[in-house]
């Protein structure tokens, strides 16, 4: 199963989308855009597991597709 996140980058002015906790895929000037992106690549490669989170690098939310 892979694992794809969502983080903040250093000074939270932009968001990651990282595959396997590797080198970031994409990057959103936005939350929500990153995890709309996230979302869509999860599910296109299901079984899979999104985690998403907040500015302060804590877990904020888990999702399996």
């Amino acid at each position: 199963m892979k694992e794809y996140s969502v983080v903040p980058n250093k000074d939270v002015s932009g968001w990651y989308v990282k595959i396997e906790d590797v080198a970031p895929t994409e990057y959103h000037s936005t939350r929500d855009d990153a995890v709309l992106e996230a979302e869509g690549m999860a599910k296109e490669n299901s079984p899979s597991k999104l985690v998403i989170y907040d500015a302060h690098h804590e877990i904020e939310e888990e999702k399996q597709f």
